[in-house]
């Protein structure tokens, strides 16, 4: 039977890493945010804010999809565990039902000897 790890052992799995890609995202879309168009004719900001919402977008939507491909990896990383968790678990209360059964087995034979043991002295004395 394999031992169960403490809860700071399993946080070292692929979550930091999809936080720190989240942060990353949000700083990128924000930087391009933040960068000053240059005041030129109508149609051509017209086309450099539709470029700059395309741009932004679409890579939105690519962080986005592979922040899910990742979620959906850390949810199967997390159904594994909990099975394997259960698993563990029946394990053990198979375990402790065999040693409760041992113990009790080893107690009637006990309670059996200090009978004889007793009768023996009564018979003797």
């Amino acid at each position: 039977m394999t031992m169960i790890r403490g809860r700071h052992e399993d946080r070292q799995g692929p979550a930091p890493e999809v936080e720190g890609e989240i942060r990353e995202l949000v700083r990128r879309d924000v930087a391009h945010l933040r960068k000053p168009q240059p005041e030129t004719g109508g149609e051509l900001g017209v086309n450099n804010l539709n470029s700059l919402i395309q741009r932004v977008s679409g890579t939105s939507v690519l962080e986005i999809e592979k922040l899910i491909a990742e979620l959906q990896t850390l949810r199967d990383y997390l159904q594994n565990e909990g099975q394997r968790v259960q698993r563990e678990i029946t394990e053990y209360t198979h375990m402790s039902q065999a040693a409760t059964k041992s113990t009790r087995i080893i107690a009637e034979s006990l309670a059996q000897w200090k009978q004889t043991a007793e009768s023996n002295r009564s018979a003797r004395g």
